[in-house]
């Protein structure tokens, strides 16, 4: 049996602002640090022990990690960044305010840029400046995989060969691993993991700093999952992120 944990990261500063983010490389909040801390706490008390530790390239997955293994005395465990845990690519959309931008396109628009499967937002122009190609931490990435909008099957895309590749050869190697990632990331894996449709992930909504505990079988298939914590708690939570726009 192999134990696998996934947190999302803690409120950042354009979740509390309802902003678009995507790949905006912004802060934690004070509430996105507690949320970190308390996510590490309850790891802690649940005994689970890890030996590698992935998180994405953005600072709000990897301060959530951060104080995750603090709390847990962990703070030594080796971590490894990878841009393909990154959120998805919010294009054009990134750093506007998502109540703005509805009054402005329509309520069924947006939704279909944030909800639907395979609908991406409106693309960066290649110029815009907000657009990620010069950044340092995708230097070495041949310029189509610097995208310049996703949606949610883009990311399953980039996801699930990291899975295979690099994820799953180590869990299969006895490895106990914790990521610390993003809404979308984070929906791509469940997705593969638990066999989801298409149809039903778009409507799957992942809480903020509480993290989802999967027990799989030698082959990867889960036996199993839980969020640790009052699961009730965490179902308020996850309806929050639904009501708040922030998947």
């Amino acid at each position: 049996m192999h134990t696998l944990v996934l947190v999302r990261h803690g409120e950042s500063t354009w979740n509390l602002e309802n902003r678009f983010t995507g790949w905006t490389d912004v802060p934690l909040t004070a509430t996105g640090v507690a949320q970190a801390r308390e996510a590490g706490r309850l790891l802690r008390a649940e005994g689970l022990e890890f030996d590698l530790c992935y998180t994405s390239v953005l600072k709000r997955a990897i301060w959530t990690l951060w104080h995750a293994l603090e709390e847990m005395d962990r703070a030594w465990l080796p971590v490894i960044n990878d841009w393909r845990l990154n959120e998805r690519h919010y294009g054009a959309l990134q750093g506007l305010n998502k109540a703005e931008t509805a009054a402005k396109f329509g309520d069924a628009q947006v939704l279909a840029w944030r909800r639907s499967y395979d609908v991406p937002p409106p693309a960066l122009a290649p110029d815009d400046p907000r657009r990620e190609a010069g950044d340092r931490r995708y230097a070495g990435l041949a310029p189509g995989q610097v995208p310049l909008t996703e949606c949610l099957k883009d990311t399953v895309a980039r996801v699930l060969p990291f899975w295979h590749e690099t994820l799953a050869p180590q869990i299969r190697s006895g490895r106990r691993l914790l990521l610390s990632a993003h809404g979308n990331s984070m929906r791509a894996l469940v997705k593969y993991l638990d066999g989801i449709s298409d149809e039903e992930i778009v409507g799957l909504n992942i809480p903020n700093g509480i993290p989802l505990v999967y027990e799989l079988d030698a082959d990867l298939k889960p036996v199993g999952s839980r969020y640790l914590g009052d699961p009730e708690a965490a179902a308020r939570a996850a309806a929050a992120v639904a009501a708040q726009g922030r998947a």
